[in-house]
C-alpha cells in the first residue's frame, strides 16, 4: 500500500518531560518535516479532582502510589477514539514486560499507530493492564522512575526506521543489531590524533575492501562483547547457507574463489 505517516501517542504525568526530549536531533527533524505526527498527552488532564490527583496508595498497604484506573482507563479511550487512533496497538511500558530487541522495534515500526502508556511509581492499577493494554514492554532488567524515558527510547528506535527519518537508506540498514552484529569502529577526521592513525584501508579510497573490513570489524566486536548476539548470528548464517541450492552454492563458491 502507499506510504502512510504514522503516528505515536504518549501518555505521561510528565508531558514536559517527553516533550522537551522530543525536539531534538533526528526524532525533532522527522516531527517537522512530516515523517511521524507524535502527541503527548498530560494524564492529569482526564483526573476529576480539584487536586488533580493521578495516583493513590495501593490496597493492601505497601511502600509507594499506585495510578489510579479511572483517569487511565478514560485517557486511553478518549485518545483511542479517533479515526487515525483506533486501531492503536496500547503498549505499557514498564519493568514486567518483554524485553524490547530490534525485532519489535521493527515490527512496532510498521503499525500505523501506538498508544505509549507511562507506568509511575508502584504501577498502574492492574484493571487498567488486563482490560486496556495490547503488550507490555521493558527497556531493559533494571527499573527506573517511571515509563517516560523507556518511551523516549522506544519512540526513537521507532522513528529513525520511518522511511525518511534517515538522511540515507543505508544507515538503519548499516545500525548495530540490524544484521545481528554489533557496528564496526568510525573515524573522522584528522587522520592521525595522538599518535593515534585511522586504519588505512579506510583511506584507501577501495570499498569492496573498506565493506570487508567492516564486516570482518562487527563479526569479531559481536563476538568479543556479545557472544549471545553472536551464536545467534551464527546460527542463522548457516540456515540460510543450507536453504541455498546446490547450484546457487556453486555459483558462490566460484564468485569467492579468487
Amino acid at each position: 500500500g502507499e506510504w502512510q505517516q504514522m503516528r505515536i501517542d504518549i501518555l505521561t504525568l510528565f508531558p514536559d518531560m517527553v516533550s522537551g526530549a522530543l525536539n531534538h536531533s533526528i526524532v525533532g527533524r522527522a516531527i517537522r518535516s512530516g515523517v511521524v505526527d507524535i502527541r503527548v498527552h498530560d494524564l492529569r488532564q482526564w483526573t476529576t479532582d480539584r487536586h488533580r490527583t493521578a495516583d493513590d496508595v495501593p490496597f493492601g498497604g505497601g511502600a509507594g502510589m499506585v495510578l489510579k484506573a479511572e483517569p487511565l482507563m478514560q485517557a486511553i479511550s478518549d485518545i483511542c477514539n479517533a479515526p487515525l487512533t483506533e486501531r492503536a496497538e496500547r503498549i505499557l511500558l514498564c519493568p514486567q514486560g518483554d524485553v524490547l530487541s530490534q525485532a519489535t522495534i521493527a515490527r512496532l515500526a510498521a503499525l500505523p499507530s501506538i498508544l505509549l502508556v507511562c507506568g509511575h511509581y508502584e504501577g498502574i492499577d492492574d484493571r487498567v493492564r488486563t482490560s486496556m493494554i495490547d503488550r507490555q514492554v521493558s527497556v531493559g532488567d533494571f527499573v527506573v522512575s517511571g515509563g517516560e524515558l523507556p518511551a523516549l527510547i522506544l519512540t526513537d528506535a521507532i522513528v529513525r526506521l520511518q522511511p525518511g527519518a534517515l538522511g540515507s537508506p543505508e544507515s538503519a540498514v548499516d545500525e548495530s543489531h540490524t544484521a545481528g552484529l554489533l557496528e564496526y569502529p568510525h573515524f573522522t577526521r584528522p587522520a592521525t590524533v595522538n599518535g593515534q592513525e585511522v586504519p588505512q584501508v579506510l583511506r584507501s579510497g577501495d570499498h569492496k575492501a573498506v565493506d570487508e573490513w567492516r564486516r570482518m570489524q562487527s563479526i569479531l566486536r559481536t563476538r568479543e562483547r556479545r557472544p549471545d548476539l553472536y551464536s545467534r548470528w551464527w546460527v542463522a548464517l548457516q540456515l540460510r547457507r543450507s536453504m541455498q541450492s546446490p547450484a546457487v552454492l556453486k555459483r558462490t563458491r566460484r564468485g569467492v574463489s579468487r
